[in-house]
């Protein structure tokens, strides 16, 4: 396996928890694979996730496995050609057209939205994902909106739970404060 282009770990502020993830920057794209460990309700949840994007940091696949409780998680998620997703194998209509994935219990996917975007200052643009929610494990479209207003800060939008925040980001992409939600411990 290679070697890391940069690791992470973030404090899960609204619930007791925890995520580690690692960056790998791969021949034909770039891979984000980590744990979250996390209580959710009076649940314990454990989610390991593999996320794999192509050279444009567009979403090709991800698996996410563990338990939430006492049931386990087994997931496969897939993007065909022309934006097409696959959950488990079976085909997720409702979320044609997405490029990216948002796994609703970690912040390391946005690193793939923001540098897909790879917007200037000022600049914006709407980033709807194929989002895994939690703890109902589907696919859903999340509408997004990403506005950069400084190098290191985007004004984040996600209308469908009412939450707009200043996203604060390392120079590669990766949350370092998502407000309210997670904070960057340490990374590098």
């Amino acid at each position: 396996m290679n070697t890391p282009e940069a690791v992470f770990f973030w404090r899960k502020l609204d619930a007791p928890g925890h995520d580690s993830c690692q960056f790998f920057r791969r021949v034909r794209g770039f891979r984000l694979q980590g744990v979250a460990v996390f209580v959710e309700g009076k649940r314990i949840c454990q989610l390991r996730y593999d996320v794999h994007a192509d050279a444009a940091f567009r979403t090709t696949h991800a698996r996410v496995t563990g338990f939430v409780g006492k049931a386990p998680v087994d997931l496969r998620i897939r993007s065909r050609r022309g934006a097409q997703w696959e959950l488990d194998g079976k085909r997720q209509p409702r979320v044609r057209g997405c490029i990216d994935v948002d796994l609703g219990f970690t912040p390391a996917t946005n690193l793939l939205a923001v540098r897909r975007l790879a917007l200037r200052v000022g600049e914006a643009a709407d980033a709807p994902a194929a989002y895994l929610a939690f703890p109902e494990m589907d696919l859903r479209v999340l509408p997004q909106h990403y506005r950069r207003v400084s190098r290191a800060e985007y004004d984040y939008r996600a209308p469908t739970f009412g939450y707009r925040g200043t996203l604060r980001i390392s120079r590669i992409g990766a949350v370092v404060d998502y407000p309210g939600l997670f904070e960057l411990v340490r990374g590098g």
